[in-house]
């Protein structure tokens, strides 16, 4: 796999980005907006809308995510999450810096405990939450692309975890991204802080595919269309599964495969799917888990 790190001058880019972002901003109040949230055809779409500070992911900002992710996750309505920034040259700049500062340990256990719950919040969901990327993704916003199920990015975006050239390595944004990527890619975008292009993140796997600039709504509407198609119960047990067989060894994942196919075809939505298959005509789905 072909994996080129941009230059010393994009990473001195990033850092001072990041510095733009912290140094000069105050605080975020309470009542202030973090999200623009919108839901239309089962697609509920989280809008990062905090330019002030870069969508950075500050303590209120996580807390609007995790609700928003968490909000009706049962309604069968609902069918993905879209996370997405307003228009800009960045998706999130990663934690609020103002946030982080010493002699506040509470805080700081806060923020960190609700990143946590937030980046746990999305595997949990029932539905796929998709990241749809067009700006620079950087620490704890490159954490949160790493968390998503699917993630879109547009070719001029880029993606960085440079917390140690501001000495706060980034432990928990590594989780997730050496959970997506090659162990070494992961820890050379951890120790030097050096960003990776739209297509780079592409071919190392953090992003699920790369689209021109002007391409990326269309995409997001296909991925969310096509997954409108299924049964959102059988997309919910896959997900899941997913999930649990990550840190199983072979044997055990294929022992408990089998088992949850079996599981899956007693559904009256699996026997719908196959019987509208040998039809030849659309399924129609109860979204239930009942079984036949």
């Amino acid at each position: 796999m072909r994996f080129v790190m941009t230059n010393v001058f994009a990473c001195s880019q990033v850092k001072r980005c990041i510095s733009r972002s912290f140094s000069t901003n105050r605080m975020l109040l309470a009542d202030e907006k973090y999200l623009d949230i919108t839901e239309n055809n089962g697609v509920r779409t989280l809008t990062l809308n905090h330019p002030a500070t870069r969508n950075s992911l500050s303590l209120n900002m996580l807390k609007s995510l995790y609700e928003n992710i968490k909000k009706g996750e049962n309604d069968k309505n609902l069918r993905s999450i879209v996370i997405r920034a307003v228009p800009g040259k960045v998706f999130s700049a990663g934690h609020n810096l103002n946030e982080l500062t010493a002699n506040n340990e509470k805080l700081h256990k806060e923020v960190f405990e609700t990143c946590s719950g937030l980046m746990h919040s999305i595997p949990q969901c029932p539905v796929p939450v998709i990241a749809a990327v067009d700006g620079l993704a950087t620490a704890a916003g490159c954490q949160l692309v790493a968390a998503c199920d699917v993630a879109v990015c547009t070719e001029r975006s880029s993606f960085a975890t440079p917390g140690a050239n501001l000495g706060i390595f980034c432990s928990t944004p590594g989780i997730p991204l050496v959970r997506s990527v090659p162990r070494k890619t992961a820890m050379h975008m951890l120790f030097t802080g050096f960003s990776i292009s739209g297509k780079e993140a592409y071919e190392v796997g953090l992003v699920s595919k790369v689209v021109p600039n002007d391409k990326l709504e269309e995409e997001i509407n296909k991925i969310t269309a096509a997954i409108n198609s299924t049964s959102r119960s059988v997309i919910h047990i896959g997900k899941t599964f997913l999930y649990e067989q990550m840190d199983l060894d072979v044997s055990t994942a294929y022992f408990l495969g089998t088992e949850k196919m079996v599981h899956n075809l007693k559904m009256k939505d699996a026997q719908e799917g196959i019987k509208s298959f040998i039809e030849k005509r659309k399924p129609v789905w109860s979204h239930n888990y009942e079984k036949d």
